[in-house]
């Protein structure tokens, strides 16, 4: 499953359609546009954003501008 996160950043869509892609998938990859962060330093701390807002049972990955996010194995069901 692919997301892009683009200039509007972060919205309530964004972790509603991320909570029910991982009903069905174990990992998602998210591309975040450089239009939102010129930078890679700032992807991590969108990475850990995202993981708080999802609830913490989930780890990530930053490759370039992309985060791999899945969930941690406590997670699993």
């Amino acid at each position: 499953m692919r997301f892009q996160i683009g200039k509007n950043g972060v919205s309530e869509g964004t972790i509603a359609s991320l909570q029910s892609a991982f009903k069905t998938h174990k990992s998602v990859r998210i591309s975040v546009l450089q239009n939102y962060t010129p930078t890679k330093d700032k992807v991590r701390t969108l990475a850990d954003e995202l993981v708080a807002k999802l609830g913490g049972n989930y780890r990530y990955t930053t490759v370039g501008f992309t985060i791999i996010l899945r969930k941690s194995a406590n997670a699993i069901k």
